[in-house]
């Protein structure tokens, strides 16, 4: 099912025949910048078993053509906590809003079901743009979270938690 949002971009649910570029998009920026580990394998390769068969979602986001532009899951965790998780968009989408469009989708998905009050992310300082955009939008660093969960990615240095209606995505 895809919902149309802007003429521009659109998001698209999760199906069997996306799950290749859930894969290609994650790869190609965890590879550039770090190296895959065994977590994100397991994720990766096996989205619908991982994510979505746990009441997790993935959703990407396409431009008009249909062409897929990036990519990212609300993940099931211990303790019900969500994980936002393999955020990716591809080098010729960056910089042009695409991955602001998602994590607006994404969050809204998030707040809609119910998910934000428990909602964290792991991430690595390296990456800045990221980290800037996931403050913008109301995650704030937390220790806790890192105790917690921040063992799951070697690379993860850097534990955010949403802060539900503190700020909005300007």
């Amino acid at each position: 099912m895809v919902r149309c949002v802007t003429e521009r971009l659109r998001i698209a649910e999760f199906s069997d025949e996306l799950a290749p570029e859930f894969l290609h998009i994650n790869r190609e920026w965890i590879e550039s910048m770090f190296s895959m580990e065994p977590h994100d394998r397991e994720v990766l390769e096996s989205p619908r078993a991982e994510i979505i068969d746990r009441g997790g979602h993935v959703l990407f986001v396409e431009d008009a053509s249909g062409h897929v532009l990036g990519t990212c899951a609300l993940m099931p965790a211990e303790d019900g906590y969500t994980e936002l998780t393999k955020m990716g968009v591809r080098p010729e989408a960056r910089g042009r809003g695409v991955g602001d469009f998602l994590l607006r989708a994404v969050l809204e998905r998030a707040s809609t079901l119910g998910l934000d009050a428990r909602l964290f992310l792991l991430t690595n300082s390296a990456c800045e743009a990221a980290i800037h955009l996931y403050e913008r939008a109301g995650f704030e660093r937390d220790t806790e979270i890192m105790e917690r969960f921040g063992g799951t990615y070697g690379r993860a240095d850097v534990a955010m938690r949403f802060r539900t209606r503190q700020r909005q995505l300007r």
